[in-house]
């Protein structure tokens, strides 16, 4: 599969210590259930999905992107139809979850609630932050006050069995936000009531190094319905 070869737990955590004593760098795939061990002298992509939390969100966008480059999809536990876990109780938890897998500088590729956690975790370890792409996120915003529709009911109708915390989450970065100085791209669709266009217009003025681009007819979910769209725009800035 690729030269590719699975791995027990063990066997990796033995490998990645061996690695830091060496010039190599080995780091770990997401692939499904199992873990993947690959060489790269590149940025590894991290892929946050929104509150939906599955690790399948973000695959038809990614399918061909730069390949040879490592990647991570993340699962939110807790969240969504996603297995809890009991040190998984709140929004730090899962920050604490990316940021542990950034371990020398990553690509964040991030949509919706998966844009705050990304914006968190560059906040935390800005200089493990290579570059950002954002999509229909509120990334640190009050989305409430800037026309957003809101979305928790329709949530938890659709998701009964997903943490309470969750629908609870509201922050006002909006000070922070300049101090974050890795090139951002802002996707955005001009139809999503979600987290609308003056979310990402608000999100380009306060990011020092961000570019917005809006794609046509795209509503919350336009990175699945639009991938063949946004796959190139996301291949230009994560070279």
């Amino acid at each position: 599969m690729d030269g590719r070869f699975e791995l027990s737990p063990a066997r990796v955590a033995e490998l990645v210590r061996t690695s830091r004593r060496t010039a190599g760098r080995l780091s770990i795939i997401h692939c499904g259930h199992g873990g993947w061990l690959r060489h790269s002298a590149m940025a590894k992509l991290l892929f946050l999905p929104g509150a939906g939390a599955s690790a399948d969100f973000w695959r038809p966008a990614a399918t061909g992107l730069l390949p040879g480059r490592e990647r991570y999809f993340f699962a939110w536990p807790g969240i969504g139809d996603e297995p809890h876990r009991p040190d998984v109780r709140g929004l730090d938890d899962v920050v604490a979850m990316v940021v542990e897998q950034m371990v020398e500088p990553v690509d964040l590729i991030a949509q919706s609630m998966g844009g705050l956690i990304a914006i968190k975790a560059a906040l935390a370890a800005p200089d493990r932050v290579r570059r950002l792409v954002l999509t229909g996120t509120s990334g640190g915003l009050p989305v409430d006050d800037l026309g957003g529709a809101d979305w928790r009911t329709t949530y938890r109708s659709e998701f009964p069995n997903a943490a309470t915390w969750i629908t609870e989450v509201r922050e006002d970065l909006s000070a922070r936000l300049p101090s974050i100085s890795a090139p951002t791209l802002l996707l955005w669709g001009d139809r999503d009531s979600v987290s609308p266009l003056s979310v990402g217009k608000r999100l380009q003025d306060l990011l020092p190094d961000a570019v917005l681009r809006v794609v046509a007819g795209g509503g919350h979910d336009f990175v699945q319905t639009h991938a063949a769209e946004i796959a190139p725009l996301m291949a230009d800035h994560l070279r």
